[in-house]
């Protein structure tokens, strides 16, 4: 089965995690830096009409990313992405979480431990996420709030900055 252009989504309820399998066209190098420079972040992260704007990043172990998602009547949704864990051209592991504009977590809404790999393949590069929640209501409540349409139209942004 081919994953290239198309992503596919999968949830382990059990083990409350989501996995994401998306391939891209393109060298692990243009995807990875894609996926850890803020500048092209703020290009693709955000499903249209969204937009993603950064306010500061630091990726390295122990930096985050603070960034919001603007709408298109003028809201606002920040997060906070911890780097925990970082193997350059080939995985990082995160937690991120819904914050205020200062970066302090809010509790409101679940927080996402997230782990990302990169691996080359023969037509460019596969990226895998897999996300694990703390309780299987989060799980939920992230796919509610549409988290797997967004994620997508997210990832179909990323082949557009590839160009595909």
């Amino acid at each position: 089965m081919t994953t290239k252009n198309q992503t596919i989504l999968s949830k382990d309820l059990d083990n409350k995690k989501i996995k994401v399998v998306r391939e891209f066209t393109g060298p692990v190098e243009s995807v990875w830096t894609a996926w850890t420079d803020a500048s092209l972040l703020d290009q693709w992260w955000a499903p249209r009409p969204w937009k993603a704007i950064t306010k500061s990043m630091d990726f390295s172990e122990g930096g985050y990313w603070l960034y919001y998602m603007s709408g298109p009547n003028g809201e606002q949704v920040w997060n906070r992405v911890d780097f925990i864990t970082i193997e350059p051209q080939k995985s990082f592991i995160a937690q991120s979480s819904f914050c205020d504009e200062a970066g302090n977590k809010t509790s409101d809404l679940p927080g996402m431990h997230w782990k990302n790999q990169f691996l080359k393949t023969q037509g460019g590069t596969k990226v895998e996420v897999e996300i694990t929640f703390a309780e299987i209501a989060d799980l939920e409540k992230i796919i509610e709030m549409g988290f797997q349409e967004g994620f997508a139209a997210a990832l179909e942004n990323l082949d557009e900055i590839l160009g595909k």
